[in-house]
């Protein structure tokens, strides 16, 4: 078949869907298909998700897009959601939901280890910050808390382990996702051994770490029928969804930082060091074995506004852009929001951190509200940026992608805030391009010209609300500190 005709697909697990996306060697898109799945929240501070209802909708979107195309992929490549885990018997069996990224459980677990002399050197290692988000912390609670589940274990994979466990019999992870995960040194490329002792697990019981680039063949013959796809297609294992977006939108470049906002939100940039910083706010993960991506995650994205539109405002969901246009048509004023409605990560990786309105005035409207949530999630954003400047350098470029980019007057409220151009690439599947990439890489295929990347759109700041947003900024810090020293 031509190199014309050729495609891959790039599957993205994330977190509250899975995407498949066609890129043909031309580098024309096809097909392209989406299955959403829900996340449970049982007790506060649980989330979790369906490992099968997971599974399903990759195999579906892999299954719908080929029969679109109508003929066989070159190549599949994957992209996951980071920091999920699950417990699985001798046999396969799943023993607990899928426990994911904004899972709180194990936040006690997480503040008894973070700044002992173990703690600090298992950040050191692993890049991770020791948070209830990680695995570790995750295995340390499941350890203490459902000790007879734990004994039960035979392995502690992921959804993407899980899922490739399910075509090809066997457990492996990238090591990007394996970097994600507090228990891998970033270094060594292993397994850590600090890490495991303190989960209580042997490395047995976790994948076996292979290089994001790795090609693997072999698919059950039943799952390739199931696919309708040959047995032998090359599956490229991939990496993380935060590192993989950053291949996806060209911001390989030192000072070029990308900035997303889905659900949750991040700020991160590329470097050819493995830097952790000094305070323990950032992570330091693995792209490929010489590539790090360094940055901050925020929990609180655009699942601070739904929580706003849903449940505070009390209004359908639909009404979100009508709020979101008005709020960015009046002028920002006194009304402050934190939007720690979910703990935050970076830079203050601080699960107790609460949400909160200052400066309530009586003729404070739903759009006033909104655009306090959409402010407050910028500033989140730049103090995050902040952190990322000390440890790796200015940040000169930025380039954004997520769901937010669905809003031009959003784009330009964060260019005035951080007072830097924002650059829009028109392609917003930078995780599952990036995995694409990876695949061309790794399979020896001249890289799809990615025209996405070329025609960047620029939202350049109004100089003229810099000195207003620093000082609500800094007014934004200060509130922070101040309701955390009530708490004390």
């Amino acid at each position: 078949m031509s190199d014309h005709h050729a495609y891959i697909i790039g599957v993205d697990i994330g977190t509250s869907s899975a995407k498949s996306i066609v890129l043909r060697m031309n580098g024309k898109f096809g097909a392209v298909f989406q299955q959403s799945y829900p996340t449970q929240h049982p007790k506060p501070g649980y989330s979790e998700q369906s490992p099968e209802v997971i599974l399903d909708a990759v195999k579906t979107g892999i299954r719908t897009v080929v029969t679109e195309m109508g003929y066989p992929p070159t190549a599949i490549a994957f992209s996951s959601a980071m920091h999920s885990m699950m417990a699985v018997s001798r046999s396969g069996k799943a023993l607990t939901p899928l426990i994911i990224w904004a899972d709180n459980r194990s936040e006690s677990c997480a503040i008894a280890l973070r700044n002992t002399p173990e703690g600090k050197e298992i950040y050191r290692q692993t890049g991770t910050p020791v948070h209830a988000m990680s695995p570790l912390c995750k295995l340390i609670w499941l350890r203490e808390q459902q000790p007879e589940l734990f004994v039960q274990a035979a392995m502690f994979p992921g959804i993407k382990e899980y899922i490739f466990h399910h075509f090809f019999g066997r457990y492996v992870t990238d090591h990007s996702i394996a970097s994600a995960t507090g228990l891998f040194d970033i270094h060594a490329l292993q397994w850590n051994d600090t890490a495991l002792r303190v989960a209580g697990i042997r490395p047995a019981q976790l994948p076996d770490p292979v290089s994001a680039d790795s090609v693997i063949q072999g698919l059950l013959p039943a799952v390739a029928a199931d696919l309708g796809i040959p047995a032998n297609t090359p599956f490229v294992i991939g990496g993380s969804d935060g590192c993989l977006a950053q291949l996806g939108s060209g911001a390989m470049l030192p000072g070029h930082a990308t900035l997303t906002i889905g659900t949750s939100g991040a700020v991160r940039m590329a470097g050819t060091q493995a830097l952790t910083d000094s305070q323990g706010r950032l992570f330091t993960y693995l792209l490929t074995d010489h590539i790090y991506i360094t940055g901050g995650a925020s929990n609180n994205g655009g699942v601070v506004l739904q929580w706003l539109i849903r449940d505070f405002l009390q209004q359908p969901p639909e009404a979100l852009d009508r709020l979101v246009n008005e709020a960015l048509k009046i002028q920002s004023d006194n009304l402050l929001c934190l939007p720690y409605l979910l703990g935050e990560r970076a830079p203050m990786w601080n699960s107790h951190a609460t949400a909160a309105f200052i400066g309530i005035q009586p003729q404070h409207t739903p759009a006033h509200f909104t655009r306090a949530v959409l402010e407050g999630i910028c500033f989140a954003l730049l103090s995050i940026k902040a952190a990322l400047e000390e440890t790796a350098g200015p940040v000169q470029k930025i380039l954004v992608s997520g769901g937010f980019t669905h809003s031009p007057g959003w784009i330009q409220l964060m260019a005035d805030i951080f007072g830097q151009t924002m650059y829009l690439q028109q392609e917003r599947d930078a995780s599952a391009l990036g995995a694409i990439i990876l695949a061309t890489r790794a399979l020896g295929l001249s890289e799809p010209v990615n025209a996405a990347t070329a025609s960047a759109v620029a939202f350049d700041p109004d100089r003229s609300l810099y000195d207003g947003y620093q000082q609500k900024y800094q007014r934004f810090r200060k509130v922070y500190e101040l309701l955390e020293e009530q708490k004390a």
